[in-house]
């Protein structure tokens, strides 16, 4: 991908926060180190970024690359400029949008349009409004689908490519669920944007079992969530095959524990398992329960600081034991098949 047309491959990436990250490259492998996109206004992109409004009137909470500070006793969230502060009695938060990016020149103007999947399944086009040579990306709309916003079961991962070999470019998606959806480019253009119509999204890959973050955890691998895709011809028999990446747990290979430190191990489940329970009482209280709201600055202190000293010794004795999972993740080949003008994948 030639985000910036000068003949080089580029690197683009969404990120956790929210924020895209453009990597100029410079041939052999060899990239600047990266920088964030910004819109034709000067903004940084990051849709669904910055001060949110999710019900919570109790937190002030801020999703992006931001930091806290705190100056003359009052505490505050920087983030792409500003200074948000945290009034007296609230408590401040930092989230993400979990944003993956990728360029394609969908509307064939010959530069690299941006569409974009975030946390909450959702994709969005951002509009090359500049040249091959230089950018000007404008204001996100939400890609639409069979006459509908295109929207997955959460981590939308977009991918752009000629999944059927008709010349067109489709769109296919990985999910928050393990499932990737293919939308058939139908040919037609929207007479308002120039972007492609998109059919109604198909079903490519099924969604996975839910991944087991306990002892539970599989020791073989195992498909997982989070889906993110790519289309190329593994096999050089002129089909396009999917890659597919994701996110799991897996079950350690460990030795089994002796006698003496099965007894040990156990001692130490035994004494977390208060701990947890308090650990929950403490988060329902300060973040879920109704009573939360009313809650007197003293009283959401005190909450505060004994939820942090439960976190802490629950970790410490956590840290003491063996891992029941690890995370992990696989990235799945699905070799085409063809069955008639079916777009089907096997893995």
């Amino acid at each position: 991908m030639d985000l910036d047309g000068d003949g080089q491959l580029d690197l683009i990436s969404g990120s956790w926060p929210g924020e895209l990250f453009f990597f100029k490259g410079h041939g052999k492998g060899a990239f600047d180190a990266p920088v964030k996109l910004k819109d034709d206004l000067g903004k940084t992109i990051n849709i669904g970024g910055g001060l949110r409004n999710d019900g919570d009137s109790n937190t002030v909470l801020v999703a992006g690359d931001a930091t806290f500070e705190t100056k003359d006793g009052k505490q505050c969230i920087l983030y792409d400029g500003q200074r948000i502060e945290i009034p007296e009695g609230k408590t401040g938060g930092i989230t993400g949008t979990a944003s993956s990016v990728h360029a394609a020149d969908l509307d064939g103007d010959g530069d690299m349009d941006l569409i974009v999947g975030d946390i909450g399944g959702n994709v969005y086009l951002i509009p090359n409004l500049g040249t091959a040579q230089s950018w000007s990306f404008g204001k996100e709309e939400p890609l639409r689908a069979g006459g509908q916003p295109v929207k997955v079961e959460g981590d939308a991962g977009p991918f752009v490519g000629d999944w059927n070999g008709d010349g067109k470019p489709d769109l296919l998606v990985g999910s928050g669920d393990g499932s990737v959806k293919w939308y058939r480019n139908t040919g037609e253009t929207d007479p308002k944007t120039k972007f492609p119509i998109f059919a109604a999204g198909r079903d490519l890959v099924p969604k996975a079992a839910p991944s087991k973050y306990d002892a539970s955890a599989p020791a073989e691998p195992t498909r997982g969530i989070r889906t993110k895709v790519c289309i190329a011809d593994w096999n050089g028999d002129g089909r396009p095959d999917l890659l597919v990446g994701d996110f799991t747990a897996q079950k350690p290979n460990l030795p089994e524990p002796t006698a003496q430190e099965k007894a040990a191990q156990d001692k130490l489940r035994s004494q977390i398992t208060p701990i947890q329970g308090r650990y929950t009482v403490l988060t329902r209280k300060l973040f879920n329960d109704q009573s939360g709201q009313n809650m007197s600055k003293e009283e959401r202190e005190k909450l505060s600081k004994e939820l942090n000293e439960v976190t802490d010794k629950m970790m410490e004795l956590q840290r003491k034991l063996p891992p029941e999972y690890e995370n992990h993740g696989w990235v799945w080949l699905y070799l085409r098949k063809s069955e008639g003008n079916q777009a089907t994948a096997e893995r």
